[in-house]
């Protein structure tokens, strides 16, 4: 099966391209869960094993020798096509896949509705936990996906760039203070990750035209680069994602987040 699976992909389709080759299911949520019921040949991966704590920033992406071990460790292989889901709204998976683009790997797609869709439409299960052939794999390169610090103090300002906080409003006001300060990034729009999913619908994303009117009412266009952050960019990986559905070019995730931005007195803040 030569055919391209699609950046998100619902259960259906999934469940068409189970015997495909190159291809590995990776479950991203709680591990007891999936030890309970996964989808049909699904690995599961720890994301502590790829995010890891760099105080203040607690959210980080881990050194390449490590995301290769970990994706080793799954058999996957630069060829290796992913379909990322998790029970818990697409977060935990769209951080695997945006650690993924990170590192030029972008053969993946996110399952649409995670567990919550495969399950409740009916689709197979099985349960116990597999054991992957390990495979040697190598980064060779790396993507754009990824915003440090630096380059949003750099550009902070210039209107070609928006700060897309996927945070909770009260979080994003301050009122709900999670670092040393409270408050945003100066010039920071707010939309929380949860605005993006569809809970009538299995946990799937909104219709593409829903997403659009959502991002675009607060000014994120498609022709600005977009980063976007929470508190450890599990949340945010989500809406980075959202933006990669529809197309926006230049999306980026700070993977240092309001743990790494909150907790440096230089940084500067509003509220």
């Amino acid at each position: 099966m030569t055919d391209t699976l699609p950046l998100l992909i619902e259960p259906d389709e999934l469940e068409a391209a189970l015997e495909r080759d190159n291809l590995v299911i990776v479950d991203c949520g709680d591990e007891r869960l999936h030890m309970q019921q996964h989808v049909p040949g699904a690995v599961h991966l720890n994301l502590g094993k790829i995010v890891v704590p760099r105080p203040p920033a607690m959210g980080a992406m881990a050194e390449d020798s490590a995301v290769a071990a970990a994706l080793g460790e799954l058999g996957i292989t630069p060829d290796t096509h992913v379909v990322s889901y998790d029970a818990e709204g697409g977060s935990r998976a769209s951080r695997l896949l945006w650690t993924l683009d990170e590192i030029g790997h972008t053969k993946y797609s996110l399952l649409n509705g995670g567990l919550h869709a495969w399950v409740n439409e009916g689709h197979k299960t099985e349960s116990g936990k597999a054991q992957p052939q390990a495979t040697l794999y190598t980064i060779t390169r790396h993507g754009t996906a990824r915003a440090d610090k630096a380059h949003i103090v750099a550009r902070l300002g210039n209107p070609d760039m928006v700060v897309l906080d996927a945070r909770t409003p009260a979080e994003f006001s301050g009122a709900d203070v999670r670092a040393a300060r409270g408050g945003h990034i100066p010039g920071a729009v707010n939309m929380d990750w949860t605005e993006a999913i569809d809970r009538t619908r299995n946990t799937r994303m909104k219709p593409k035209e829903e997403l659009k009117r959502l991002l675009e009412s607060r000014g994120v266009t498609p022709d600005k680069e977009v980063v976007t952050h929470c508190q450890t960019h599990n949340r945010s990986s989500h809406t980075w994602m959202v933006m990669k559905v529809l197309g926006y070019p230049r999306a980026k995730g700070y993977d240092g987040s309001w743990s790494e931005w909150g907790n440096d007195p230089s940084t500067p803040i509003e509220s």
